[in-house]
């Protein structure tokens, strides 16, 4: 039997009192699960610099990497898993944070969840090699797995499906400063001699530490205890699995053959771990992914629909930086600038598309329409080059953006919406955890894509030129800098000419979301909190 306490007693007007009596500025108490829209608000500041946070991490670094690969002499295999390891990290512990919060405190939870990522981010910084730049990127995926997984269950919890679609703009608008500001940020901090890209690891912690003091203030939920047992074991064989799985991928075609016995271990072991996982599954008494959430249809097409997503959207973002940079010659804080048509799209259509969906309760004529914005806006980006026109090139960085800010909190939303209370923790991780698959997948099966483009155009280019050979040698991420002005010129067009490569695979990946979205059966948005719901369902 499952146990429910409050860890602060005027986080809620008692469920029992009349509706007349509430204050002035409540929001119906039967969608706000009797929290006024104020303390909704107090309670998100926190979470929501938190998010913030955690989407600072990204991208402050996304427009540093070429630099920070350079200056450490890393290779394309290395830049891809500078954001590889953070993803696995975060996907691998996302459904442990999502198990652990039917045990413990969520604000702890995310407390601990924002400390973790703290201490990974500060070691980070003093990193002195690509190597240990990617075991500490891995502790900082632990701590991006919680509080991205947390502030949706917080969030399941506190405002009930049909209601949130209010708050969704806020989201969407934490997700454009930080998507806005982290390149600047980044490239500012790159740009400017005194500092340089450490402190882009650096200067997530100042909100980090804000977000915790205002957690601590402000966010107040009950407490639910249950006998719960982390399935450990899960987690190491998917882990383990999706890790043997990249590294063949990343490595495969460069430091072995796609045909070797290397191939053979990776991919046979990485097969093995992941039967191993679902044997595990079929027998945990608490899954880390329960299999019963894909009994239901909406469930496993929007989890369908998120690794479609997750594998376009974070596979192709992370090399956008990388073309502006190395094939257009912008700096880190211009590379940012010309980000901004995408994150104003997503801004506009996150939060136009959230207060519809509160207004009428329905939400799949939203998914549907983002969806095809995403395949429409990689195919247009798929036809980029190093001479592309950069008012062309926003165009479709907006179109992008629009279709993008209408799919992927929705898709979460119709999740939350269909699966039982006592799910939601572990399917709101579900989702999160797919997303974060794909993107890990994304990243680094496009990067090879990438890496073998840039490869096959750079030896069309040096054949029959004399001395081609030792050309070569700095044809080459790790010798960029040091490489004659020639061969610099001739990467930078081999990679403004194969990041459209990378583009249109994200289209044609994108596709499976738009026919899962199409399948997905419409259920009109509850207005019961998670919460309440929780208690219905426990007395039933």
């Amino acid at each position: 039997m499952a146990t429910t306490t409050r860890d602060d007693r005027t986080a809620a007007v008692p469920t029992s009192a009349p509706a007349d009596s509430l204050p002035a500025d409540t929001a119906p108490a039967e969608q706000q699960g009797r929290m006024t829209h104020r303390q909704i608000l107090s309670a998100l500041s926190g979470m929501l610099l938190a998010m913030f946070v955690a989407f600072l991490s990204s991208t402050v670094v996304s427009n540093a990497l070429p630099t920070i690969i350079t200056e450490l002499r890393g290779t394309q295999g290395q830049y891809t898993w500078v954001v590889t390891a953070t993803l696995l990290a975060s996907t691998a512990s996302t459904p442990i944070w999502g198990k652990l919060s039917d045990l413990y405190s969520k604000k702890l939870l995310i407390q601990v969840s924002i400390v973790v990522f703290i201490v990974g981010s500060m070691l980070a910084g003093l990193a002195q090699s690509v190597e240990t730049l990617i075991a500490w990127r891995v502790l900082q995926g632990l701590g991006l797995g919680g509080v991205q997984a947390l502030m949706q269950i917080a969030m399941a919890a506190m405002i009930s499906p049909r209601e949130r679609g209010r708050y969704s703009g806020l989201i969407g608008a934490v997700m454009a400063v930080a998507t806005v500001g982290g390149p600047l940020i980044g490239g500012l901090l790159v740009d400017t001699s005194w500092l340089g890209w450490r402190w882009c690891f650096y200067v997530g912690v100042p909100f980090a530490v804000v977000a915790l003091v205002l957690l601590q203030r402000t966010l107040h939920l009950p407490v639910t205890k249950r006998d719960v047992r982390i399935d450990y074991l899960g987690a190491a064989f998917l882990t383990a699995g999706v890790s043997a799985l990249l590294i063949w991928v990343t490595l495969a075609g460069d430091t072995f053959a796609w045909a070797s016995l290397e191939t053979a271990l990776l991919v046979g072991g990485g097969l093995l771990a992941g039967a191993a996982f679902v044997v595990t599954e079929l027998r945990a008494a608490e899954p880390i992914v329960p299999l019963r959430l894909f009994g239901d249809r909406t469930t496993t097409l929007s989890i369908l629909a998120s690794i479609a997503i997750g594998v376009a959207m974070f596979g192709s973002s992370v090399f956008l930086g990388q073309y502006l940079q190395i094939s257009r010659g912008y700096s880190p804080t211009a590379a940012g600038l010309l980000t901004l048509p995408m994150v104003g799209g997503l801004l506009l259509s996150s939060t136009v598309s959230g207060i519809l969906i509160t207004r009428s309760g329905r939400w799949k004529g939203y998914l549907v329409a983002g969806s095809l914005l995403v395949v429409l806006g990689f195919a247009l980006l798929g036809t980029i080059d190093h001479e592309t026109d950069m008012v062309l090139l926003g165009a479709f960085l907006f179109v992008l953006g629009v279709g993008i800010g209408m799919t992927m909190q929705n898709l979460v939303l119709a999740v939350q919406n269909t699966v039982a209370a006592r799910d939601l923790g572990a399917a709101s991780s579900a989702v999160a955890f797919f997303r974060s698959l794909g993107g890990t997948i994304g990243v680094a099966v496009l990067g090879a894509v990438l890496d073998s483009r840039v490869s096959e155009l750079i030896a069309r280019a040096l054949a029959g030129v004399p001395g081609a050979a030792q050309g070569a040698d700095g044809a080459g991420l790790a010798d960029l800098a040091d490489a004659p002005p020639a061969v610099r010129a001739m990467i930078a067009t081999a990679y403004g000419d194969a990041t459209g490569r990378v583009f249109a695979v994200s289209a044609a990946v994108a596709v499976v979301a738009v026919v899962a979205v199409l399948f997905i059966r419409e259920v009109a948005l509850r207005t019961e909190t998670g919460d309440e719901r929780l208690r219905t369902e426990s007395v039933g």
